[in-house]
Protein backbone atom coordinates (compact mmCIF):
# COMPACT_ATOMS: atom_id res chain seq x y z
CA UNK A 1 0.00 0.00 0.00
CA UNK A 2 1.30 3.35 -0.64
CA UNK A 3 0.86 6.57 1.28
CA UNK A 4 1.19 10.20 0.04
CA UNK A 5 0.55 13.57 2.31
CA UNK A 6 0.24 16.85 1.34
CA UNK A 7 -0.08 19.91 3.56
CA UNK A 8 -2.10 23.56 3.94
CA UNK A 9 -3.19 26.06 6.91
CA UNK A 10 -5.52 28.39 7.48
CA UNK A 11 -6.52 31.12 10.23
CA UNK A 12 -9.57 31.21 11.69
CA UNK A 13 -11.82 32.18 14.61
CA UNK A 14 -14.48 30.01 16.01
CA UNK A 15 -16.33 29.62 19.32
CA UNK A 16 -18.16 25.83 20.28
CA UNK A 17 -22.03 26.82 21.31
CA UNK A 18 -22.60 23.47 23.17
CA UNK A 19 -19.03 22.84 25.18
CA UNK A 20 -18.66 24.61 28.68
CA UNK A 21 -15.28 25.68 29.07
CA UNK A 22 -12.92 28.45 27.47
CA UNK A 23 -13.76 27.56 24.57
CA UNK A 24 -17.02 28.44 24.81
CA UNK A 25 -15.40 32.19 23.89
CA UNK A 26 -14.94 33.23 20.92
CA UNK A 27 -10.89 32.54 19.32
CA UNK A 28 -8.70 31.54 17.20
CA UNK A 29 -6.68 28.70 15.72
CA UNK A 30 -3.57 28.75 13.37
CA UNK A 31 -4.63 25.58 11.33
CA UNK A 32 -2.27 22.97 9.91
CA UNK A 33 -4.50 20.06 7.51
CA UNK A 34 -3.34 17.24 6.08
CA UNK A 35 -4.69 15.13 3.16
CA UNK A 36 -3.53 11.34 3.09
CA UNK A 37 -3.98 9.49 0.27
CA UNK A 38 -3.80 5.88 -0.24
CA UNK A 39 -3.68 3.05 -2.84
CA UNK A 40 -2.10 -0.08 -4.25
CA UNK A 41 -1.04 1.21 -7.37
CA UNK A 42 1.30 3.51 -9.28
CA UNK A 43 0.69 5.63 -12.32
CA UNK A 44 3.25 4.44 -15.54
CA UNK A 45 5.24 7.41 -14.26
CA UNK A 46 5.72 5.80 -11.07
CA UNK A 47 3.49 7.86 -8.89
CA UNK A 48 0.01 7.12 -6.34
CA UNK A 49 -1.50 10.44 -6.90
CA UNK A 50 0.86 13.57 -8.02
CA UNK A 51 1.35 16.33 -5.25
CA UNK A 52 0.37 19.32 -6.90
CA UNK A 53 -2.90 18.31 -8.02
CA UNK A 54 -4.17 17.06 -4.15
CA UNK A 55 -1.87 20.17 -2.92
CA UNK A 56 -4.24 22.38 -5.21
CA UNK A 57 -7.52 20.85 -4.33
CA UNK A 58 -6.68 20.56 -0.70
CA UNK A 59 -5.57 24.36 -0.95
CA UNK A 60 -8.66 25.15 -2.54
CA UNK A 61 -10.72 23.77 0.37
CA UNK A 62 -9.01 25.49 3.35
CA UNK A 63 -9.82 28.78 1.25
CA UNK A 64 -13.09 29.51 1.94
CA UNK A 65 -12.12 29.09 5.29
CA UNK A 66 -9.14 31.09 6.19
CA UNK A 67 -9.68 34.40 7.97
CA UNK A 68 -13.39 33.54 8.53
CA UNK A 69 -15.43 33.25 12.31
CA UNK A 70 -16.50 29.49 11.27
CA UNK A 71 -19.44 29.97 13.13
CA UNK A 72 -20.89 31.97 10.51
CA UNK A 73 -20.62 29.30 8.30
CA UNK A 74 -24.13 26.53 8.10
CA UNK A 75 -22.27 23.83 8.21
CA UNK A 76 -20.81 23.55 11.04
CA UNK A 77 -24.07 23.72 12.72
CA UNK A 78 -22.72 26.72 14.98
CA UNK A 79 -20.55 24.22 16.47
CA UNK A 80 -17.24 24.34 14.21
CA UNK A 81 -14.79 21.58 16.17
CA UNK A 82 -11.89 20.34 14.61
CA UNK A 83 -13.78 16.68 13.94
CA UNK A 84 -16.32 18.66 11.55
CA UNK A 85 -13.78 20.73 9.81
CA UNK A 86 -11.98 18.12 9.39
CA UNK A 87 -14.89 15.59 7.68
CA UNK A 88 -15.90 19.24 5.33
CA UNK A 89 -11.90 19.45 3.86
CA UNK A 90 -12.34 16.11 3.09
CA UNK A 91 -15.65 16.25 1.40
CA UNK A 92 -14.64 19.74 -0.29
CA UNK A 93 -10.98 18.36 -1.38
CA UNK A 94 -12.39 14.73 -2.55
CA UNK A 95 -15.10 16.63 -4.61
CA UNK A 96 -12.12 19.18 -6.25
CA UNK A 97 -10.12 15.83 -7.21
CA UNK A 98 -10.50 14.27 -10.69
CA UNK A 99 -12.55 11.94 -10.72
CA UNK A 100 -9.98 9.23 -11.09
CA UNK A 101 -7.95 10.71 -8.19
CA UNK A 102 -10.99 11.10 -5.77
CA UNK A 103 -11.58 7.39 -4.43
CA UNK A 104 -7.45 7.68 -3.73
CA UNK A 105 -8.53 9.91 -0.53
CA UNK A 106 -7.70 8.70 2.46
CA UNK A 107 -8.29 10.93 5.29
CA UNK A 108 -7.71 14.80 6.51
CA UNK A 109 -6.04 15.72 9.45
CA UNK A 110 -6.68 18.56 11.09
CA UNK A 111 -4.42 20.80 13.81
CA UNK A 112 -5.58 23.39 16.01
CA UNK A 113 -2.20 23.50 17.80
CA UNK A 114 0.88 20.64 17.29
CA UNK A 115 -0.65 18.34 19.65
CA UNK A 116 -3.86 18.62 18.96
CA UNK A 117 -5.48 16.64 15.77
CA UNK A 118 -8.64 15.41 14.49
CA UNK A 119 -9.14 13.28 11.97
CA UNK A 120 -12.05 12.27 9.86
CA UNK A 121 -11.65 8.91 7.58
CA UNK A 122 -14.31 7.49 5.85
CA UNK A 123 -15.82 4.24 6.24
CA UNK A 124 -15.29 2.38 3.15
Amino acid sequence: MYSVRVEADFAAAHFLSHYHGKCENLHGHNYRVRAWARGESLSDGGMLLDFGVLKKCLREACAGLDHTNLNDKGIFANDPSAERIAKYIFDQTKALLPPEAAGLLHAVDVYETPTSMARYKPDK
